[in-house]
């Protein structure tokens, strides 16, 4: 893999320094690494395990700066062929988010700490995956930042144990004992507790000096004078030494006897406390966030509320007065960190992330449109599951349409939204935006092609969006494909998108997949109509109230039914609630009895209902396609659309059209549905029974 890491800057500190590790496991283990930061005194340190390094201004805020860097680290990405763009802060963050956009390379983030509520920080959510060194962060970035618990992967951080020599404790009382504090100076880090916390620790163990180990935080050089008062008032000048920031980290801990990590805010982690244990050096601590999940109290360390300097006191003291105890914890300590927190164990599930992201494709399809186009869609899903077989396909469905795709197998989850109910209007729509994006899809498949999923698809950020390119919204569309004007069947019409991924229409058909329930309550519902032996014909009555023009008249299906009857054949009406009124029309007035479905059923328990069918007659709507996919033959009545678009594959079918020119108006604008008048009883008897087999043409 060619793996590029992103950081702010590469002076001394827990962030920098894994960074550095991981860029020197990723190169022995037959990676390219490059590594893009502002500078600093670890550069050099890098480059001499053969990692490139290209300095960028990716450490200042200003917008007009962070575009520019972003430009920059397109280039860089392009250039070296970068798959993997990890970053490793807020900034950082923002300036990869941008430069992948261009880009074939994956995003992934470590979210290293606690972070406020504040623009810059959603970002660090913004991953294919997220990075979390502890159970703390997760939750803080879940229930903070809205990261889904799927897009996180835990890993805590780790130390090359190569560069720390154990040494366990001395089993006899020393006379001399150095405590090290380690981290920056700000207030967050409560070295000023330690320093209260060591005045009563001096009256038992006089013999003990202090380092206070680290650099002082940008704009809090007042708290670094505090600190200095604080020595001078409480008489600590001879034993308090503060050494700034320091690189030999390994040997200061090889001189220390303990570490106390005074804290008082939630630490992300806590790296310094497994550098100590790593040396053998017992470790007293604060309960403050992922140090918890380090330290098993009393058995590798000790741990004592933030804040309580008595209790710190207490438990160092408890350390020096115990050898033993210390010895245990050191053993334990250095353990633990063996088993958990090594580098290797860090680089190889770092490698198992990149892995997974490279590939485990996450697609979405955006099908919202209507039950019939949503079955259209199966053998494209089918086609996208053989072409990515570890993918996870989402599809995003409308309310009415999601039983299609339930226990389909090519599809792994779906999004059910509803524009007329919950996601109606420009909130509702925005807020479905946020929700596709915050799942981080790598590839997008606009099968609607309309203003709306044209929006969806780019509000999901995903780098590659394919779909037609058809005039209104496509522009947000990086992938696109111009329609070749003739006419298509809708299946092969979908399969042009698919194309552009290198997916062939290889004859896929449209499938449905009812429960057992659905086909039990088919079988229960004919069976109280005393269905025996006799060829049973479905007819469709319906079509959608936006599309009346596509219904045959009340008076051709009363005919129908009667010479069908006439014939011996057994009838039964399919139809939704909205078609009530017209069945009864029907009813009221046909002198045969047929078996009336009418607003009685599911979907798929119409589709079950189809499926027992031995010809099923049906104007262009959804029936017209639960028939295909379950391969019933059917008569296909077509008026207003052309069925050379809209006819699905279909292994025995007959299509009834006239001559009229396909107007594609929901009403007739001759007010007469003169296409649908001319299609007469006669025909649709004769191509139900060339289905049957009875009539030798149609």
């Amino acid at each position: 893999m060619n793996i590029l890491q992103v950081l702010p800057q590469l002076n001394v500190g827990g962030v920098e320094t894994g960074t550095v590790d991981l860029a020197k496991y990723f190169t022995q283990n037959g990676h390219k690494c490059f590594v893009v930061s502002a500078g600093g005194e670890l550069v050099r340190e890098l480059e001499a395990q053969g990692v490139r390094h290209y300095q960028l201004p990716v450490d200042h805020k200003a917008f007009w700066v962070m575009f520019k860097a972003a430009r920059k680290l397109t280039e860089i990405i392009n250039k070296e062929n970068i798959e993997i763009v990890h970053v490793r802060s807020r900034v950082p963050a923002w300036v990869g988010f941008m430069a992948v956009r261009k880009t074939r390379a994956t995003l992934i983030t470590t979210a290293h700490g606690h972070y406020s509520r504040h623009i810059f920080s959603y970002m660090m959510g913004g991953g294919k995956y997220t990075i979390v060194p502890s159970s703390v962060i997760g939750k803080h970035m879940h229930e903070d930042f809205g990261v889904p618990l799927e897009n996180m992967r835990l890993i805590p951080r780790s130390v090359d144990l190569a560069r720390y020599f154990f040494k366990a404790p001395s089993a006899q009382v020393k006379k001399e004992y150095t405590i090290a504090v380690i981290g920056r100076i700000t207030p967050i880090k409560g070295q000023i507790y330690f320093l209260k916390a060591l005045v009563k620790i001096l009256r038992s163990a006089p013999f003990v000096k202090a380092w206070i180990i680290g650099g002082v935080s940008p704009g809090k050089h007042n708290y670094m004078e505090e600190l200095e008062v604080w020595v001078r008032r409480l008489g600590l000048t001879h034993v308090v030494e503060f050494l700034g920031n320091r690189r030999d980290i390994p040997e200061l801990l090889a001189k220390s006897d303990i570490l106390v990590m005074p804290s008082i805010a939630e630490e992300a982690f806590g790296r310094v406390i497994v550098e100590a244990q790593a040396s053998g050096v017992p470790v007293v601590s604060t309960k403050v966030g992922g140090v918890v999940e380090i330290i098993d109290d009393g058995k590798d360390g000790l741990l004592v509320y933030p804040k309580d300097h008595e209790g710190l006191a207490d438990a160092v003291l408890k350390i020096l007065k115990d050898p033993l105890l210390a010895q245990s914890l050191a053993l334990n300590g250095r353990k633990k960190v063996e088993e958990k927190f090594s580098l290797e164990k860090m680089g190889q599930d770092t490698l198992k992330v990149y892995s997974e992201a490279l590939t485990v494709p996450r697609i979405l399809v955006v099908k919202i449109s209507a039950i019939g186009d949503c079955i259209l869609a199966i053998p494209s899903l089918e086609a996208l599951k053989k072409k990515f077989p570890l993918s996870k396909i989402v599809c995003l469905v409308g309310w009415q349409a999601r039983e299609v795709f339930q226990r389909c197998p090519y599809v792994d989850e779906l999004i059910v939204c509803d524009f007329k109910g919950k996601d109606n209007g420009f909130r509702g729509t925005w807020a479905l935006a946020k929700k596709l994006m915050r799942r981080r899809f790598d590839i997008v498949i606009d099968l609607q092609n309309n203003k709306k999923s044209h929006f969806l698809s780019y509000a999901t950020f995903a780098t590659r969006r394919y779909g037609y390119d058809n005039g209104k919204l496509s522009f947000l569309l990086n992938h696109k494909i111009k329609d070749v004007g003739i006419p298509l069947d809708p299946v092969q019409h979908q399969f042009r998108v698919l194309s552009m991924l290198g997916i062939s229409y290889m004859s896929e058909k449209c499938e449905l997949w009812p429960s057992a329930e659905d086909k039990k309550f088919a079988q229960t519902f004919l069976e109280s109509y005393w269905l025996g032996k006799e060829k049973l014909i479905g007819i469709n009555i319906g079509a959608s109230p936006r599309w009346p023009s596509k219904q045959w008249l009340a008076k051709n299906y009363i005919k129908l039914c009667d010479k069908l009857a006439k014939k011996d054949y057994r009838i039964l009406l399919t139809g939704s609630s909205v078609d009530a009124l017209f069945a009864k029309s029907i009813l009221d007035h046909v002198h045969a009895k047929p078996i009336c479905a009418v607003a009685q059923t599911t979907l798929m328990q119409l589709a079950c209902l189809i499926e027992k069918c031995d010809v099923y007659v049906t104007g262009d709507s959804a029936p017209m396609h639960l028939a295909a996919a379950l391969r019933t033959p059917f008569v296909a009545l077509f008026g207003p659309t052309d069925s050379r678009w809209h006819l699905p594959p279909a292994e025995r079918c007959s299509v009834l059209q006239k001559d009229c020119p396909p107007c594609y108006k929901g009403v007739c604008p001759k007010k007469d549905q003169s296409c649908m008048e001319k299609i007469s009883v006669d025909e649709v008897v004769s191509a139900i029974e060339w289905l049957l087999g009875v009539a030798k043409t149609v």
